[in-house]
């Protein structure tokens, strides 16, 4: 056999594996893999068949390691699995290799490893003798003890049918714990462990049918001789190019879940849409990578011409950032130079100064615009009214429903606003909303929002046009030649052919208005991907209102690939009862949400006062030891505390970073900063610091109970939602700390599990 053409791959459980060895081993399959792909018959590689298996063989990677490969064709392989040498031989009828009927893919069990640390590791049981002419099952226990098994009220056939492993039906029958159920899914192939947990967690047989299994079975006929053919499924997650096998090796980079397409997220990306669509689902579940995944479709399927046709954008630039630079690394320069990446205030603020080159004024931010307000309150001698009362009737009502006139405002929706507004009293909001927008005119100074609202009139107003130019040459015959100039040389139209959207739950309704007149209403127009629950900001809207229709064309995720099982509880405890919308009228819940990782309980952390608290903070850091900093951040409430923090980390010797607006500015220090500046971002270790009554939520929001009912619950909300995207952002372990009275959204956390001792 020759070398030069061997392609050679790598399962991703045997992936996950090898983060686990020591680092010299991991370089050494890194060279073992170029050595085998251009001469499998070296001598120095030992390939040969293991004996009883048919398709399995090994080969050596170094003195004491050896790779076991499935034989897919003559110059086809599979690494399955790494072990030390000793390991190898001791039980090869305990390695079985199958294709799943269901879903069609290799899968690769190791029966020896999950009697071992899923079964006598974890709850001792008798073993049962394997008889030497069959391949050994696993020991099952002699008689239950304790608690029955998990899942007895299943058959073999019915958990075969949703796609559970035949080779672990023995095994799942004798899981009598959860912390068994979770040592078994570390080992088990992935749909093995989505079906148990879901079942585990009190999910319908016929629920889990459908909501896991049906996404991923394969729709042709499967032979489960044919190996080769099942490496090709999306069942079959396997690493190819060199650059993958590296990043695979590096095992401080937990980030290879961003780059994975599950086949349920892979059916998203290539649906045909016959409008606007939208892809929900909480932390963790993949929604950038099905977007970013999306832009890359989208370009693949448009004819070679105009440069930058797609338009993917999110709500700030530190996001935006991060989504070129996974994009750069989904399809290089290439996919770039045809998609225009832009947060979407910046697109506002260009498509303004475009049409209005004279327009300059200096742009203040929301707090700004408060303050503003306050002075002309003071100024005006107005006690009656609240400054930011008037702030959010000004972006929600008046710029958000594009009100211009008293009438208009009299006529206007007041959805979600709470507390009825005499006539009266809209006169007297109006006269101040005027007084207002003179004053910032006189400063020469404008906000966000009414940059957001410009934009939206002027590409509103671009869009007429072009639907003119439309119906002109429509009654022409069709005739090209029908077209008006565009004041640049070119011609009007749309801006784009699809738009792709990333945190929507975030976007104003100006925002929205802008967006939908800025490509056609037509198949896979609008692509959204957003979850209400992490909504940080007070931008709640109706799509349809606006023009974005979503009904019937919206999924959901409920899989996490971040956030362990043990930290997921607990976040979504933070979210209490409340009720969240979808963004088109209606509710939504994060219902099935579930993770297969499993991990530590997060910790919690009572002190006397915040230096303690910051003290005991920099302890805990220096206790992680080894744990690179950049993969340890802390959250807290307010950007004294953020200063604060970076203060008692330096005088231990702790390098800190605080994350600005653009995000953190390298990766040599731990990373501080508000709750606000951790959307989008992940971290090994997560630290939530000074979660304090009166700081989470805010004291003032807790006065508004009795004075402005309807703003309280809007605010408790928010804050709810800003913990629950902190806790998220963590994946191995998430420690929580507060000085003095805890916030009240720890009630359950501390009433399950009592803070560690200081």
């Amino acid at each position: 056999m020759t070398g030069k053409n061997v392609t050679l791959r790598l399962l991703d459980k045997a992936d996950r594996e090898i983060l686990k060895l020591p680092r010299p081993v991991k370089g050494a399959i890194y060279d073992f893999q170029h050595k085998f792909k251009t001469n499998p018959d070296s001598a120095g590689l030992r390939l040969k068949q293991l004996q009883g298996h048919d398709k399995l063989y090994s080969a050596r990677v170094n003195d004491d390691y050896r790779a076991l490969l499935l034989r897919l064709a003559d110059d086809d392989w599979l690494i399955v699995s790494v072990k030390h040498r000793k390991d190898v031989y001791a039980h090869l009828d305990r390695l079985t290799y199958s294709v799943n009927r269901v879903t069609g893919g290799i899968e690769y069990v190791d029966l020896q490893v999950v009697q071992e640390e899923v079964l006598t590791a974890r709850a001792p049981l008798a073993a049962a003798p394997a008889e030497p002419a069959q391949p050994a099952e696993p020991a099952l226990p002699a008689e239950p003890a304790g608690p029955g098994p998990l899942f007895a009220k299943w058959s073999e056939q019915e958990l075969t049918d949703l796609g559970v492993a035949p080779s672990l039906i023995p095994v799942v029958a004798a899981l009598t714990t959860e912390d068994q159920l979770l040592g078994l899914v570390e080992y088990a192939p992935q749909l093995t462990g989505e079906v148990l947990l879901a079942l585990y967690d009190g999910t319908a047989y016929d629920d889990v049918l459908e909501q896991v299994t049906a996404p991923v079975a394969t729709p042709e006929p499967v032979d489960p001789e044919d190996f080769r053919a099942a490496a090709e499924r999306p069942a079959t997650i396997v690493t190819t190019t060199d650059d993958a096998l590296r990043e695979a090796l590096e095992g401080e980079d937990f980030g290879r879940w961003k780059v994975f397409l599950h086949p349920t997220q892979a059916k998203l990306v290539g649906r045909d849409y016959s409008g606007p669509a939208r892809v929900g689902g909480g932390p963790g579940t993949g929604k950038t990578i099905v977007a970013l995944h999306r832009v890359k479709h989208l370009v693949e399927q448009l004819p070679p011409g105009r440069n930058k046709p797609v338009l993917l954008t999110t709500y700030n630039k530190n996001l935006a950032a991060d989504l070129r630079s996974r994009l750069l690394a989904l399809g290089g320069e290439t996919l770039l130079s045809r998609v225009e990446i832009s947060h979407v205030d910046q697109l506002a603020l260009r498509t303004v100064r475009e049409a209005e080159p004279g327009n300059r004024k200096r742009i203040v931010d929301e707090a700004q615009a408060v303050r503003e307000w306050r002075s002309l309150l003071d100024e005006l001698g107005e006690d009656g009214w609240d400054a930011e009362f008037l702030h959010d009737e000004w972006t929600q009502v008046v710029l958000g429903q594009a009100v211009t006139s008293r009438t208009d405002y009299f006529r206007a929706r007041r959805a979600g606003r709470g507390g009825t507004v005499t006539r009266a009293e809209r006169a007297e909001i109006w006269q101040l909303v005027e007084r207002f927008t003179q004053r910032l005119d006189r400063l020469g100074v404008q906000t966000w929002d009414q940059i957001a609202e410009r934009a939206a009139q002027l590409e509103a107003g671009r869009a007429q046009r072009i639907q003119a130019i439309e119906r002109r040459r429509e009654e022409a015959g069709g005739l090209d030649n029908v077209h008006v100039a565009d004041g640049s040389g070119g011609w009007l139209r749309y801006r784009y052919r699809h738009i792709v959207v990333d945190e929507a739950q975030d976007l104003r309704p100006a925002h929205w208005k802008m967006l939908r007149a800025m490509t056609a209403p037509d198949r896979n127009d609008l692509f959204l991907a957003g979850d209400t629950h992490q909504r940080i900001y007070k931008n709640q809207v109706t799509l349809g209102s606006l023009g974005i229709n979503i009904r019937g064309r919206s999924s959901k995720l409920s899989l996490s690939y971040r956030t362990t099982r043990q930290i997921l509880r607990s976040a979504l405890n933070v979210l209490g009862d409340e009720t969240y919308d979808d963004l088109d009228g209606g509710g939504e819940t994060l219902a099935g949400y579930r993770s297969v990782l499993s991990g530590a309980v997060p910790d919690l952390h009572g002190l006397k006062d915040w230096q303690e608290e910051r003290d005991a903070i920099a302890a805990l850091i220096e206790s992680w030891g080894e744990v690179p900093h950049e993969q340890i951040a802390i959250a807290v409430p307010t950007n004294r505390m953020v200063t604060e923090v970076a203060y008692t980390l330096s005088r231990q010797g702790i390098r800190a970073l605080e994350i600005g607006p653009d995000g953190p500015r390298d990766d040599s220090g731990v990373h501080i900063g508000t709750m606000f500046r951790f959307k989008g971002l992940e971290y090994q270790r997560m630290i939530i610091a000074g979660v304090a009554d009166g700081l989470v939520p805010r004291a003032d929001v807790q006065q508004r109970r009795t004075t402005n009912p309807a703003r309280h619950r809007t605010e408790m909300q928010r804050a709810r939602s800003l913990l629950f995207v902190a806790a998220t952002r963590a994946r191995d372990s998430l420690d929580v700390f507060w000085h003095g009275e805890p916030s009240p959204f720890l009630e359950e956390l501390i009433r399950v599990r009592p803070p560690v001792a200081a």
